[in-house]
């Protein structure tokens, strides 16, 4: 609906898959705060239904995309390459939200936000409009998760109620098709430092069957925040494995463990240097993951920036081919004891695990430097 064929002030976003019962509520609801607030506005319906939501839809004078996508992400995306609004507003048709609230999240993104999303734990939830498990259990583990890792505020991370500018849409790059478009978005925008404002919004029980897939969507949400945050991903558990296995070892070899009246000699120092070993390529995979980020997705970390002036593949190098050259000279103490030994048997188990485990690290060193070489080279 826009005022004199102009081009609109605001977009306003429903995805919509098979949702009759609630859709004519809510383009109802729509039109007459955009009457009563005389807001320049077109509404948008990003259909894959296979119901009568496409007829409403034309019925209450919305635009219909009809696209027959499946995929909470993919209706957004899908609406985004038509929309010709400078504001989106961006809400779910099952009338679970109140769309007097549009006036609101707009004024918020007039005073200075980027974006804008609803908390419904903050405003009104009214009686049955969310399931236990999803308001004790599935949204607080989720957004207590997404403040953890990428250090917000926001306490409600799933709610479908929310705004942004226009501009900001190929900024961010969306992607993700499924639910976990919700969680992309915030953590784009927080990585792009977009000021984002949380505001309290009521929450009704909805109209119709919930398309929602409890296990699977929570999953796609959390796998999604992991690959997007390699300390947590990476880092964090390779530096575990790295110092058990080194602290192990050492302990090892200048001594036996004795446990439950067990006693280890250097049968564990082989397990020690799996978890050296597995730790100090889990901790290079951290580096890979977050100097992609920066060079490719536009990340900003101005330490590992500066660090990477400094850190060049040959210097990397140089360091694996010390660790190279240590195992070779344990190596050749070896050989040289036995030679001396007349080549007899010999008590060396421990200081060729050390020299093996060198070895490995030493190549994973001098190969890893090259890699990180590669990916330093930004898209222009």
């Amino acid at each position: 609906m826009e005022n004199n064929g102009n081009k609109p002030e605001i977009s306003v976003i429903l995805p919509c898959r098979n949702e009759e019962e609630g859709l004519a509520f809510c383009l109802k609801q729509i039109k007459e705060v955009i009457v009563k607030n005389n807001l320049s506005a077109e509404i948008i319906v990003s259909d894959s239904s296979s119901d009568k939501s496409p007829q409403i839809t034309l019925e209450e004078g919305a635009i219909l995309l009809k696209h027959n996508k499946e995929g909470y992400g993919i209706a957004y995306l899908e609406a985004f390459k038509i929309a010709k609004g400078k504001y989106i507003f961006m809400a779910d048709a099952d009338a679970t939200y109140s769309f007097e609230e549009i006036p609101n999240f707009i004024n918020q993104l007039k005073q200075g936000a980027d974006i804008v999303i609803g908390n419904r734990f903050s405003g009104k939830m009214h009686k049955d409009a969310m399931t236990f498990s999803h308001k004790y259990i599935g949204n607080p583990i989720l957004s207590f998760i997404l403040r953890l890792f990428f250090n917000t505020k926001i306490k409600d991370s799933q709610c479908g109620m929310r705004a942004i500018k226009s501009e900001y849409l190929k900024k961010l790059s969306l992607q993700t098709i499924g639910m976990e478009f919700a969680s992309e978005m915030l953590i784009k925008a927080i990585k792009n430092n977009l000021k984002i404002k949380e505001i309290p919004i009521g929450y009704y029980p909805r109209k119709g069957k919930s398309k929602m897939k409890s296990f699977s969507d929570a999953w796609k949400h959390i796998r999604f925040m992991l690959l997007y945050s390699p300390l947590f991903l990476f880092f964090i558990p390779g530096l575990i494995f790295f110092l058990i296995g080194v602290i192990s070892m050492t302990w090892l070899y200048f001594g036996t463990i004795k446990l439950f009246n067990i006693t280890f000699s250097y049968h564990p120092m082989f397990f020690s240097a799996m978890l050296i070993i597995a730790g100090y390529q889990i901790i290079i995979f951290s580096g890979f993951a977050k100097i992609y980020s920066i060079t490719h997705l536009g990340e900003k970390n101005k330490i590992l920036e500066r660090m990477f002036k400094y850190i060049t593949i040959e210097k990397v190098g140089i360091i694996g081919l010390l660790a190279i050259m240590i195992s070779s000279v344990i190596s050749a103490f070896i050989v040289i004891k036995w030679i001396i030994s007349g080549y007899g048997n010999l008590n060396e188990i421990k200081n060729s695990i050390i020299a093996l485990t060198f070895l490995t690290i030493g190549i994973q060193t001098v190969f890893s430097s090259f890699m990180f070489s590669i990916l330093g080279i930004k898209n222009k």
